[in-house]
């Protein structure tokens, strides 16, 4: 026959589901319910699988020390404290681990300043065959704080739903629409932030974001979908966003920069990587000199911030080259002129780079007539081999712009690759189709380990009693 366990009036107990390895228990028999010290409480989720995420503080003596945690809710129940007070609270179920015994137990979440103890152990936390001896503490064995350590905490931090926003005005597209379902799928909340109806306060003490009258939560992670058309307010909210501290996919300053095609030319040259012969002049009189430099024709003349293939046309003689720059000087447009490398013929390589790998690359070929390669253009992918060399420049492009996710065009030139263009907001549908691959899935591979819980260090907080 098994003795049973012998609980002290204060006991070392571990919250493992929660990533909390080590906590100071108070166990109460005058009290119904456990309660958890938790702060900045924030439910999320939709209503049919509400979910709560918060901080917990587990040593007293080190408020600036600080665990993230979530937990879907079970209910929510008002309950009434040792001092009379009443309080509407979530309630959360984890599994509490004490001398190699593990059973599940109902916490109420709280955030009490005046809790010594991180954890109260109520009666319906206690084992049936548990004998508590309220003059005794530390009847079984004691814990470390030391578990705290980065490393550590790393090595045992479980799996946490993510709120993850996605800056998008097409909630409907494949990219968008697959984003939302594979996090979901994995049990995150993924909320489409349309990025124009998302308004700012500029304040140097407490800088904010507003959506539909109301200030924007505290996000995980932000998955910029950022459209051309309104790339200055949209890496404007980025910025925002980057500000208060969110952690961005990508960057304001990588995600303006690809934008604009003379600013992506001139990171990409000062990276010493490899791209088709580039000119760009104000001065009408500069006409002549652009083509002499680029070389004879046919040449490629683009607008600095075309997309998808818009705004980019073929000069096949030296006269349409001219007739072409005189139109776009016309028009006040700004322009590069551009080598055309015949070698290609009319096929490019799509590299999908996340968190500095490729995952997938894709050979994308123009349409009978066209030169464009662009799917939009009615190109059409299949999956692709690259090279080493491809591989390389593709994930120092994407680098060069900082970017998490990118989408580099390369050209297969004599000469090795040549890099067209890196693309911020790359699309999925014909990388992943083309390929075969859920890149969705390892896009959220890469966010889940960046936002994995750990340690943050917290400052400006008074420490509790």
């Amino acid at each position: 026959m098994t003795e049973p366990l012998r609980l002290g009036w204060e006991e070392w107990v571990a919250l493992p589901d929660l990533g909390l390895p080590a906590l100071k228990a108070k166990v109460d028999t005058g009290a119904k319910t456990s309660a958890l010290h938790a702060f900045e409480i924030e439910p999320f989720g939709p209503a049919s699988n509400p979910k709560v995420r918060f901080l917990m503080y587990p040593v007293p003596q080190k408020p600036e020390l600080a665990i993230a945690c979530s937990a879907p809710v079970v209910d929510r129940r008002e309950v009434t404290s040792s001092n009379g007070e009443a309080e509407l609270r979530y309630v959360i179920e984890s599994k509490l681990q004490l001398d190699g015994r593990t059973w599940p137990v109902e916490l109420t979440l709280t955030d009490r300043g005046s809790m010594q103890y991180r954890m109260l152990i109520g009666r319906q936390g206690i084992p049936e065959d548990a004998v508590v001896a309220p003059q005794d503490s530390f009847c079984q064995p004691e814990l470390t704080y030391d578990v705290y350590s980065s490393a550590k905490v790393r090595e045992v931090a479980p799996d946490r739903s993510l709120r993850i926003a996605v800056l998008s005005r097409e909630p409907d597209t494949y990219s968008t629409r697959r984003l939302v379902e594979e996090g979901e799928k994995r049990g995150h909340t993924v909320e489409v932030i349309d990025t124009l109806r998302c308004y700012m306060t500029l304040n140097a003490m407490a800088p904010d974001i507003y959506y539909d009258g109301k200030r924007l939560p505290r996000y995980d992670a932000v998955i910029p979908r950022v459209g051309a058309s309104i790339t200055p307010y949209g890496t404007a909210i980025v910025r925002q966003f980057e500000t208060i501290g969110t952690w961005c996919l990508n960057g304001s300053a990588g995600i303006t920069a690809s934008r604009d095609k003379l600013h992506a030319h001139q990171v990409l040259a000062r990276q010493k990587i490899g791209m088709p012969v580039t000119a760009f002049a104000s001065s009408p009189k500069d006409t002549a000199n652009l083509m002499n430099i680029v070389g004879s024709a046919p040449v490629i003349v683009k607008l600095l911030e075309s997309t998808q293939g818009k705004g980019v046309v073929l000069a096949e003689t030296k006269k349409a080259a001219e007739s072409v720059i005189s139109a776009f000087r016309g028009l006040k447009a700004n322009f590069l002129v551009q080598q055309f490398v015949k070698e290609a013929n009319g096929e490019d390589i799509r590299c999908i780079v996340m968190g500095g790998r490729v995952e997938a690359s894709i050979k994308r070929s123009a349409a009978a007539g066209e030169f464009r390669s662009n799917l939009h253009m009615g190109g059409t992918a299949s999956a692709v081999k690259i090279t080493k060399a491809e591989r390389e420049t593709a994930i120092r492009a994407a680098r060069a712009f900082g970017l998490g996710l990118a989408g580099v065009d390369l050209l297969r030139s004599d000469d090795g690759p040549k890099v067209l263009e890196v693309n911020s907001s790359p699309g999925f549908e014909g990388a992943e189709t083309a390929s075969g691959k859920n890149l969705c899935g390892a896009l959220y591979d890469m966010i889940e380990k960046r936002a994995r819980p750990a340690p943050a260090r917290k400052r400006g907080r008074s420490s509790q009693s």
